[in-house]
């Protein structure tokens, strides 16, 4: 059995899309992700930085199975519970307990142990005094509140997140922090996506750095973080 969670062979992506003015209309190709290849091991915490545009996102849902590659060759082993987009997989006319009950019956739990997990995730997300406000009205932080607080109850293999601890106060990403190291050692696997840097030499065993597409570093959070700021300075 392999030790790898993620492995990820020369794998691309590109989008078309259309560019026009008032004289003409063109189509054009945009590498999202060019060429990136490299492992995660079972029980490592991998960071993705890079500038906006990047190709970060596009990555994760590469590897989520969302986007499916031009090239190249994704693997994957165990179960995956993605973090990519706010809202997904919820109903915004249910409520916040009834959206736990109805994806985490998705995930494979009966309807009376997702029930006796739904008190534990409210507090996680900080949402108990919401809890029979429809999910529509929910502003971003706490709908990717609700999503990340689920994921650490269905507990996967791997969780791929993008951007989750730029939402929140400070006290909730202090408690994502210690979910992600809680996570982590019960030999779970986390890639993650963020603009925030300071957490990353302690949460983090390596460091990946996507630019234009391309990745151009991975390794040691601290040498990552030097070389991100020279490349967001330029």
């Amino acid at each position: 059995m392999s030790e790898n969670a993620v492995s990820l062979q020369s794998v691309s992506k590109s989008f078309n899309f259309k560019r026009s003015n008032k004289l003409k209309s063109s189509e054009n190709r945009l590498i999202s992700v060019s060429d990136v290849s490299f492992d995660v091991s079972k029980g490592e915490i991998l960071g993705i930085i890079g500038l906006n545009g990047s190709g970060k996102t596009t990555l994760l849902r590469l590897i989520a199975g969302i986007y499916e590659p031009d090239s190249g060759k994704i693997s994957i082993e165990g179960k995956i519970a993605p973090l990519l987009q706010i809202g997904t997989g919820f109903n915004n006319e249910l409520t916040g307990p009834e959206n736990i009950v109805s994806s985490g019956m998705l995930y494979g739990f009966s309807k009376k142990e997702i029930q006796s997990k739904v008190k534990p995730i409210l507090e996680f997300a900080e949402l108990q005094e919401f809890r029979k406000m429809k999910f529509k009205h929910y502003s971003a932080g706490m709908k990717t509140r609700l999503a990340f607080s689920l994921a650490m109850q269905i507990d996967p293999d791997i969780i791929l997140v993008d951007e989750v601890l730029s939402v929140g106060d400070f006290k909730f990403r202090e408690k994502s922090l210690q979910a992600f190291l809680s996570f982590k050692n019960k030999k779970k696997t986390i890639l993650f996506a963020t603009h925030i840097l300071n957490p990353l030499p302690e949460l983090c065993d390596r460091v990946l750095i996507l630019h234009k597409g391309e990745m151009i570093f991975l390794g040691d959070p601290k040498e990552a973080i030097q070389k991100y700021r020279s490349i967001s300075e330029n």
